[in-house]
């Protein structure tokens, strides 16, 4: 079991990373994919890849964090948080209906691996990973947006466009928005705090 100061750690970023995950692209890769073929290799191939993407992520954000000063990389996540936040705020309706386009001649979990490996790298949550990973225990970090990823890909296999159909998709991206700017706020005062 975590350490309180662990778990706190990984529900904020699960909250995070989950809000700001759904229906976004690699939801929307295994909505598409779940609708054609079979579940588990979809739901298999998505979690490798996060894995993998988390992995890096939490490396590079913990790297970077080990050589530039604590005050600094809080001011850059609160500025990425921020951007990150009014970009989901703003996001129009016509910018939900992304279309995913599937490769052919590969087995599902691996089409399913590569297209989440492309969709994801260097995408917001990534780089949300990699700096919650620069500014908190990167161990936690990795584990709350690893285990939100997954929860979010299976919700979209699984429950399709149940959900958005009950809540529409834009006010999701405005939660996650709300969300993006409340952390990034956190950032900024502790930025601010290390300053003084």
């Amino acid at each position: 079991m975590l350490p309180p100061e662990s778990l706190t750690v990984s529900l904020s970023t699960f909250t995070l990373i989950a809000l700001a995950e759904i229906g976004d692209k690699s939801q929307l890769v295994c909505m598409t994919l779940a609708a054609r073929h079979r579940h588990w290799p979809i739901i298999l191939g998505a979690s490798l890849a996060f894995l993998i993407l988390n992995l890096l992520a939490v490396l590079f954000g913990a790297g970077i964090a080990a050589w530039v000063p604590e005050r600094v990389m809080a001011g850059v996540v609160a500025f990425l948080f921020g951007g990150f936040g009014l970009h989901s705020l703003l996001t129009s309706e016509q910018d939900d209906d992304e279309t995913v386009d599937e490769k052919s001649g590969h087995g599902i979990f691996l089409t399913t691996l590569m297209l989440i490996l492309v969709a994801e790298f260097g995408d917001k949550t990534q780089i949300a990973v990699a700096g919650l990973a620069g500014s908190m225990a990167p161990l936690p970090v990795w584990i709350g947006a690893t285990t939100a990823l997954v929860l979010v890909s299976a919700l979209g296999v699984w429950a399709g466009r149940t959900l958005l159909q009950r809540l529409p998709l834009h006010w999701l991206h405005r939660i996650s928005g709300v969300v993006f700017i409340l952390f990034g706020l956190l950032a900024a005062w502790r930025a601010v705090s290390l300053s003084l």
